[in-house]
This record gives C-alpha cells, sequence and structure tokens, in this order.
C-alpha cells in the first residue's frame, strides 16, 4: 500500500517511499518501511480481513507503531478490511477521525524530527481512493464521484508535477493511479449506462499520457458493443493488434497481451452469435494462462448459449478445482448455480456441496449467497 511520494530532492539516506532511482532506496523490504508490513500485505492477498482486523488492534494496543506513517499504514489496512467485510458505517467512523487528508499533521516537513530532509504527504493513495468510494456504499452516489474526480485532479496534478521536475519513476506511478482513478469513474458510470461520459474520458487519457495502453484501448472497443458502435469497436480492437506488432504492450506481459486480442476477437463473435468461433478463442487464452478468469467464465456461458450444459458445468467445476484462489469469485459461482439449476432436478444438493466446499476455502470477504441456496 504506498504512500504519497515525498520529496526525491533529499539524500538517498533520507529518500521518500518511491525514489527518483528506485533502486537508491533505503528499504529493502516492506518491513523496512513499517512495522511488519510485509505480514499485512500477506493477510491481504490470502483474504484474510478479520486477521487484519486483528492484528492492527493488536498492534495499536501494544503501541507497536511508533512513526505517524506507521500508523497511516495500518489505518490503510484496516479500512480496507473493514470495506471488505462491508462494515461500511464502521469505515465512515474511521475516516471521520482523519478530518482532512490534506491537513498539515499528515505532512513529512511537520515532522523534521522524525522524518529530517523529506517533504510531502504521507497519506496513502489507497487512503484516498478509499475515502471517495465509501460514501456511495452508504447510498451518496454524487458524493463518491465528486471525490472521485477531485481525486482524478489531484492525481494529474502530481504527474505534471513529477514530470516537470525530471521525476520519472515518481510520474509513472503517479500515471498509473491517474488510469486507476479513470477506470473506477468509468466503473461507476457504467452501472448507470452513462456510456457518454466513458467514452470522453477514455478518448482523453488516450490523446494524452496514455497511448501505449492496450488494456485501455480495448476497453473502449467493450463499451462502443454495449451502445452498438460494432464498426466503432472494431476499429478498436484493430488498434490493439497494431500496438502488438509495434511492441506496444504498455504494462502488459507478452500472454496478457495475447490473451487480451483473443478475448477482444471473441467479444465480437459473441455479438454476431457466433459461439462456436467465441469458444475457439477463448480455449486459446486458457491453453496460454490457465488462470484466465475471464477466458473460463466466457468459454462456459458460449457453451451453454450453445446448449451444451454439461461441459459448460465441468468448465467452470475444473477452473474452482485447479485454481480456486482466481477461479472463486461471485460472478463464476453464480453462473455455475444458474447451470445447475436448468441442469440437475436435485441442484438444491449440489448447490449445498457447492456452498459447503466454499465456506472451507473462500476468502472472509466472499459473498457466500451468491449460491442461492
Amino acid at each position: 500500500m504506498a504512500t504519497d511520494s515525498p520529496s526525491e530532492d533529499s539524500t538517498p539516506a533520507a529518500d521518500g517511499f518511491i525514489a527518483s532511482d528506485p533502486l537508491s532506496s533505503p528499504f529493502g523490504s516492506l518491513n523496512d518501511l513499517c512495522y511488519e508490513l510485509s505480514s499485512l500485505q500477506e493477510l491481504a492477498t490470502r483474504g484474510s480481513w478479520r486477521s487484519i482486523l486483528d492484528k492492527v488492534s493488536r498492534a495499536r494496543k501494544l503501541s507497536l507503531l511508533q512513526k505517524p506513517h506507521e500508523h497511516l499504514c495500518y489505518f490503510s489496512y484496516n479500512v480496507l478490511a473493514l470495506i471488505k467485510l462491508r462494515r461500511y458505517g464502521d469505515v465512515s467512523e474511521e475516516l471521520a477521525s482523519l478530518e482532512d487528508l490534506d491537513h498539515s499533521i499528515y505532512q513529512y516537513e511537520s515532522h523534521p524530527d522524525v522524518y529530517p530532509g523529506r517533504s510531502g504527504s504521507m497519506i496513502p493513495f489507497a487512503l484516498r481512493w478509499i475515502h471517495a468510494e465509501i460514501p456511495l456504499k452508504l447510498g451518496k452516489r454524487q458524493e463518491t464521484l465528486d471525490r472521485l474526480y477531485t481525486l482524478l485532479d489531484f492525481a494529474r496534478t502530481r504527474v505534471d508535477e513529477k514530470g516537470s521536475r525530471g521525476l520519472g519513476v515518481s510520474a509513472d506511478v503517479w500515471k498509473r493511479r491517474e488510469v486507476f482513478v479513470v477506470n473506477s469513474i468509468i466503473g461507476h458510470h457504467l452501472s448507470h449506462k452513462e456510456f457518454g461520459v466513458c467514452v470522453s474520458l477514455i478518448r482523453q487519457l488516450l490523446s494524452g499520457r496514455c497511448r501505449d495502453d492496450p488494456a485501455l484501448v480495448s476497453k473502449l472497443g467493450c463499451i462502443q458493443l454495449q451502445i452498438g458502435d460494432l464498426e466503432g469497436a472494431k476499429a478498436s480492437f484493430e488498434l490493439v493488434e497494431k500496438m502488438g506488432k509495434e511492441e506496444r504492450l504498455g504494462s502488459l506481459s507478452e500472454i496478457e497481451f495475447k490473451n487480451l486480442v483473443n478475448r477482444n476477437k471473441a467479444l465480437v463473435y459473441l455479438v454476431g452469435k457466433d459461439y462456436v468461433s467465441a469458444v475457439r478463442e477463448y480455449e486459446e487464452c486458457i491453453e496460454r494462462d490457465g488462470s484466465d478468469v475471464v477466458a473460463i467464465n466466457n468459454k462456459a456461458l458460449c457453451l451453454m448459449y450453445l446448449r451444451d450444459l454439461s461441459d459448460s458445468i465441468k468448465v467452470l467445476e475444473n477452473a474452482l478445482e485447479r485454481v480456486p484462489t482466481v477461479a472463486l469469485n461471485e460472478t463464476l459461482v453464480v453462473n455455475l448455480c444458474s447451470m445447475y439449476e436448468l441442469a440437475y432436478v436435485n441442484h438444491s444438493d449440489i448447490k449445498r456441496t457447492l456452498s459447503n466446499w466454499i465456506a472451507r476455502v473462500a476468502p472472509d470477504d466472499f459473498d457466500s449467497s451468491c449460491t442461492r441456496i
């Protein structure tokens, strides 16, 4: 959970969390950055959110956190765990205790004895994002959008600031954060079918800092499909393939890029109800990466549309057995349970068996009600 970048004008020995040259950072591990931070990160990776709450509570009671930024790091993991466990009221109360995230008390220069030579905010970026998202969970959609757009301006200001000072590493970090916030905003607009805003946001990014982002171009193509602009979507997907030939893969690995291209082709086939061809594209993805859960889920749906319920169920069951940590998400489980209901008279017993298995292996935040028992 990275913090906002402090000043990189300091000497390497007093450098911030994101150095102009990452190899010069004095922090060799997460634990060098913050007390037992690697343990919190491991628990988060496993989805052990209740354990995170216990660990944070213990650290606070025993006064194990000595520096201001350590309290903020633990605070961030704590509110993230509360969000994952859907305790939104508790999150709101916790965030209210911080008051203004841009208050001087959260600046490194306000603690010169602890952080000599550093300046800037010590508020983790993830905490700013959670602060923006939480009103939506409490039924305040417009407040979340307002905060997200404010956060987007904040990120863009940081990109310009780091770029003007020749701090390329930090600028790249803030560019990724800018795209992350834009994707969050797009998600909210898509949920209300506000497609025009989404297209405008993506084109704005693509015409500026993110010309070489095939994932972003693909997202544009997906939205164009949703609004019925098939030719526009095809043009976007063709541009993605051209980017591959020019080795403009963005942050994607070669396998991730190839699978992105296959999934784009499959979507066009799906629009034309050519499910056989779509299955072929998804199978290529799965052959390259057996944990491509989007391809796995969509292949199963295509087989269902082809009235091959038996094979569609096998695809999802095999995925849960092979890569449970990746395949175990609510969307896939909902689809599998729907297929059980269509295929079997005794679907309640089968879903109960699935639910019992999920209870043993699922992360703390998994919504078990998706099995619809």
